[in-house]
């Protein structure tokens, strides 16, 4: 991994951009290993400023409110300035900011983000020729769109490419931040700070941010963890029954005992809930027409997907995209006129009911 591009130095101005609906979570757990740097090396090493597109406040996707330091100009000096991001940020298409953005990059100030931010990073053209992450759940909603080919997104904790610094969601910036202050100031420092936070291990770049399925399922048979991570890598091209308990050294019968001892429902029907839940993500993160979606989660008709779709989630998958577009609509500006939508395609009309 290379070495971050932050100067070695005694003090450091970082700037965070916050975009409405932000994490808060994401947000603090960038921020706050800062304070706690300064109070236990008992002097200023960072100070930081918080910065919107106009100076308000801003909205995070919890409803609370926080109070920022400047706008966007006059521009800060800083010495790296993180996007943070949350809900919604697929619809951030604000040309102010994305120019602003540019700006800081040409006067060759590192870049980073936190949670979501890297969304916009890429939007505004920051992360091409990059190594770099998002939250999980955006990543595959990103690979199936097929959107920002020239950024080499991985699903790492986070990532520090040059200039560039990406990070997921939750806590994980907690970890880059602690990575960061560790080749600054020190590994005792960070091992300090973390200690203080209770957090028991300072993660690394080599960890991965997602849940593993094991977790999700508990502790049960690894046969059963195989084959569960058999149906998540097939969710297009989907194995029968009798493929997966083959890949499994399984028998049939012995795979569908398995699923109803430890996952309480039957193998085909925990492999119909992932296709609809990574449906969900992608008809909620990516302007994917909704038949292009059915078919990437291995359905083979439209009609057929919406009635599964509303049996499980109670409304259509065109409900469901309406439902996300109605909720975003109070967090951002809707893109100009003359500027086509985000993925270069128009919204599919809705796919008739099926049941």
């Amino acid at each position: 991994m290379m070495t971050p591009p932050i100067p070695a130095k005694g003090h450091y101005d970082i700037g965070f951009l916050l975009l409405p609906g932000f994490s808060q979570l994401a947000f603090s757990s960038a921020l706050e290993p800062l304070r706690m740097a300064n109070h236990l090396a008992d002097r200023t090493l960072y100070t930081w400023h918080l910065v919107s597109r106009d100076g308000a406040a801003v909205e995070a996707s919890s409803g609370l409110a926080t109070a920022v330091d400047q706008a966007l100009e006059p521009m800060p000096a800083l010495d790296l300035l993180l996007v943070c991001g949350g809900v919604e940020v697929q619809r951030y298409d604000d040309r102010a900011t994305l120019a602003w953005l540019k700006r800081l990059a040409e006067r060759r100030i590192p870049l980073g983000a936190v949670c979501t931010g890297g969304y916009v990073l890429a939007r505004a053209g920051l992360l091409d020729g990059y190594r770099c992450t998002l939250h999980w759940e955006h990543i595959s909603s990103l690979h199936e769109a097929q959107r920002f080919p020239g950024v080499a997104f991985t699903s790492q904790l986070f990532v520090m490419d040059r200039d560039r610094y990406t990070c997921s969601g939750g806590i994980a910036p907690l970890d880059m931040m602690l990575n960061l202050i560790g080749r600054q100031q020190g590994l005792a420092l960070a091992e300090s700070i973390a200690e203080e936070f209770i957090h028991e291990r300072i993660r690394g770049v080599g960890d991965r941010q997602r849940t593993p399925l094991r977790v999700r399922l508990g502790h049960s048979h690894p046969k059963l963890e195989e084959v569960a991570n058999l149906m998540e890598a097939n969710l297009q091209e989907l194995l029968e029954l009798d493929e997966l308990a083959s890949y499994a050294g399984l028998s049939r019968r012995q795979l569908e005992r398995l699923f109803q001892r430890y996952v309480g429902c039957p193998p085909l029907r925990f492999y119909l809930e992932l296709r609809l839940a990574r449906a969900r993500l992608l008809l909620s993160q990516t302007h994917m027409p909704i038949t292009e979606v059915a078919m990437a989660c291995g359905f083979v008709s439209p009609p057929h997907f919406t009635k599964c779709y509303h049996d499980y989630f109670g409304h259509s998958p065109s409900s469901e995209r309406k439902r996300r577009h109605d909720r975003q609509a109070d967090l951002v500006e809707p893109p100009e006129a003359s500027e086509p939508p985000l993925d270069g395609t128009g919204e599919s009309e809705s796919l008739p009911c099926g049941d």
